[in-house]
C-alpha cells in the first residue's frame, strides 16, 4: 500500500514564489507539492505564444527550484497523455495518486479559477485556501477601505497605503511635500536621450523545449514565438530588476508618458510579467527602487512615480476586482457595441501608430501602459467597441495580462465601461496628444493637424463623435466642462460633418473586417 501524503500542495501558474503562504510550512518528508500544466489555462483565450512559453518554461525551472530544496513535486505535463486538461481534474487524479489528509492551496488570483477549483463539489476532499499575503493589501483590507467611502478613486488608496509602509513619507507628510509628481513626468523624448538596451535572456534547454511545443500544438495563437527574450527564473527576474533600477529607473519619471515608435520599452521596466507569475514580489521590487532613491541615484518624481504603479495602481485594481466580481465584467455604461477591428489582430491599418504598437506587441507581448490606454484603448473608447472583445484581446496579447489586472485597467480605466468607478473621466484624446508625446504622427498618411475631411487623422474626428455619441451620458460630468462647452459652441454644420466622418470612417473598418473574414486568415475570423 502506497504511503499516504500528509498534504497535498497545489501550486497554479502564476504562484511562482518560494514565500508563498502554502509552502510555508511545508513538510519535505511527507507533502507533496502539484503543479499542473493544464490546456484549458492557455486556451481559454488564445494566449501569445510567448506568454505560454514563459508561463510554462517558468512552471518547469519553479518546478526543479523545489526539488532542489527537498521538496516533493508531482508535476503533470502538457504531453502526458493522462493529463486530462483540467486544474480540478488533475486534482482529483493527484487525490487518488496521494491519498492526502489535507489539500492545501494559497487563494487563486483569478475569479474565474477560484470558481473552478474551490466550489464545493469539484474534488474528493476538503481544500484549505490560505491568504495570498505576496500583495501588500489584502482583499479583507481593500474591502474595509471601500466601505468607508463612497467613490474609490485610487488616489486616496494610495495616500492610505503609502502612510500605512512608510514608503516616501517624512511623519504623516509626503516626501517632498507632495504625493505625486505627475506634472515633472510628461517630456515628450528627444534625439539627444539615450535608452538603455533592454535584458535579453538566452534560451536554455527547458525553454527551448517549450518553444518547441508551443509551435506545435498552439501555431494557430497569436504573436510571434522567436525572438524570445523573457526570463524565465527568479534569478533572471531579478536582475531585470536591477538592470531596471540602475540603468531605467533615474530616467523613467520624466519620460514615463512618451512614446517612440523604434523603442517599445523606452525606460520602462517590463516587470510586471514577473510580479504576476510570481518570480519578483511587489514589495521587494519597491524597496529595490526605494533604496535608488535613498542613495541618490534616482530623483523623487521616477521613484515615486514606480511606487505608485505598484504600491498604488497595482495593488488596487486588485482590489476593485475582488471587491466587484463577477459583475464588474458584465458592465457597459456607454452601450459600446461595434465588433473588434480585424486590424487589432493583424496590425494592417494605416494609422502608424496603432500599426507599430500592435506589431510590437505581436513581436514582443509587450506594450507599456501609455501604449495601450492611449492609443489601442482610446482609439477602442472613441470607436465605441464592445467591451468584452477589447478585454479578450489585451488578455491575449500581453505576456503579463491576467484577468485581476487586465479586467479592471481595461473595463474601468481604457473603456470607462464602468460608468467611473475607476476612472473619475473617459480617457479620451485626440491627435494632438499622440503627436505631442510620440514620433508616430511623423511618418503617419494621416495629417494630425487636420480635423476634418480627406486626410484628417482619424482620432480627430473620433474624439468629438465620441463626445457626441455619450453627450447625455458624459456631458453632467466636471472633469468633461471643456469639451463639452466647446462642442456646445460648435456649429451644427460642423457636428454633421464630425458625425458623417467619423461613421464613414467606422463603417469602412467594418466593411473592412468582413472581407477579412471571407478570406483565408484564422487571425481575421478570431
Amino acid at each position: 500500500m502506497p504511503r499516504r501524503t500528509h498534504a497535498l500542495r497545489l501550486i497554479l501558474k502564476d504562484q511562482l514564489s518560494q514565500s508563498l503562504s502554502s509552502l510555508r510550512d511545508i513538510d519535505r518528508d511527507r507533502d507533496v507539492v502539484l503543479m499542473v500544466e493544464a490546456h484549458d489555462e492557455l486556451t481559454f483565450v488564445r494566449h501569445h505564444k510567448q506568454k505560454i512559453v514563459l508561463i510554462l518554461s517558468a512552471m518547469r525551472h519553479f518546478a526543479n527550484e523545489l526539488r532542489a530544496n527537498g521538496i516533493r513535486v508531482d508535476y503533470v505535463t502538457l504531453t502526458d497523455s493522462r493529463n486530462t486538461g483540467s486544474i480540478s481534474s488533475e486534482l482529483n487524479r493527484a487525490i487518488g495518486r496521494h491519498r492526502p489528509k489535507d489539500i492545501i492551496m494559497t487563494e487563486p488570483s483569478e475569479w474565474r479559477v477560484q470558481a473552478m477549483i474551490c466550489s464545493p463539489n469539484d474534488f474528493i476532499g476538503s481544500l484549505q485556501v490560505l491568504p495570498d499575503d505576496r500583495y501588500i493589501c489584502d482583499r479583507a483590507r481593500f474591502a474595509g477601505w471601500a466601505k468607508r467611502r463612497k467613490t474609490l478613486r485610487m488616489e486616496s488608496f494610495y495616500h492610505e497605503m503609502r502612510r500605512g509602509t512608510g514608503w516616501l513619507m517624512r511623519g504623516d507628510s509626503p516626501e517632498g511635500d507632495r504625493w505625486n509628481y505627475d506634472v515633472e513626468n510628461r517630456r515628450s523624448l528627444h534625439g539627444g536621450v539615450r535608452i538603455p538596451a533592454p535584458p535579453e535572456f538566452e534560451t536554455d534547454v527547458v525553454t527551448r523545449e517549450i518553444i518547441d511545443l508551443v509551435e506545435e500544438r498552439y501555431k494557430e495563437h497569436f504573436g510571434d514565438l522567436e525572438p524570445f527574450s523573457w526570463g524565465t527564473t527568479r534569478t533572471q527576474a531579478l536582475e531585470a530588476l536591477r538592470h531596471f533600477v540602475k540603468k531605467c529607473l533615474p530616467d523613467f519619471g520624466y519620460y514615463q508618458d512618451a512614446m517612440m515608435s523604434a523603442e517599445p520599452r523606452l525606460f520602462h521596466s517590463a516587470l510586471s510579467p514577473y510580479l504576476n507569475l510570481g518570480l519578483l514580489e511587489p514589495r521587494e521590487v519597491c524597496e529595490a527602487a526605494l533604496r535608488e532613491y535613498e542613495s541618490g541615484r534616482a530623483p523623487l518624481n521616477s521613484v515615486e512615480g514606480f511606487i505608485r504603479q505598484i504600491l498604488g495602481w497595482r495593488e488596487y485594481v486588485r482590489g476593485v476586482y475582488w471587491l466587484k466580481m463577477p459583475e464588474y465584467s458584465r458592465g457597459n455604461y456607454l452601450s459600446a457595441k461595434r465588433k473588434l477591428p480585424s486590424f487589432y489582430w493583424t496590425g494592417r491599418t494605416d494609422m502608424v501608430c496603432l500599426r507599430r504598437t500592435i506589431e510590437d506587441t505581436r513581436r514582443n507581448a509587450y506594450a507599456h501602459h501609455i501604449q495601450r490606454l492611449m492609443l489601442t484603448g482610446n482609439f477602442a473608447l472613441l470607436a465605441g467597441l464592445r467591451p468584452s472583445e477589447v478585454e479578450e484581446w489585451y488578455l491575449v496579447v500581453y505576456a503579463d495580462a491576467y484577468d485581476w489586472v487586465e479586467l479592471p485597467n481595461t473595463h474601468g480605466m481604457a473603456l470607462y465601461a464602468d460608468g467611473g468607478l475607476l476612472a473619475s473621466k473617459p480617457y479620451a484624446a485626440s491627435a494632438s496628444y499622440i503627436n505631442r508625446m510620440s514620433d508616430f504622427c511623423r511618418d503617419c498618411s494621416f495629417d494630425h493637424r487636420r480635423k476634418l475631411g480627406k486626410g484628417a487623422c482619424p482620432f480627430n474626428y473620433l474624439y468629438w463623435y465620441f463626445l457626441i455619441q455619450n453627450e447625455e451620458r458624459l456631458a453632467a460630468n466636471p472633469r468633461m466642462a471643456m469639451p463639452y462647452n466647446t462642442l456646445r459652441r460648435m456649429e451644427a454644420t460642423r457636428r454633421t460633418r464630425i458625425v458623417q466622418d467619423s461613421e464613414s470612417f467606422l463603417d469602412g473598418l467594418e466593411t473592412h473586417r468582413r472581407k477579412r473574414r471571407r478570406g483565408s486568415s484564422s487571425e481575421a475570423r478570431r
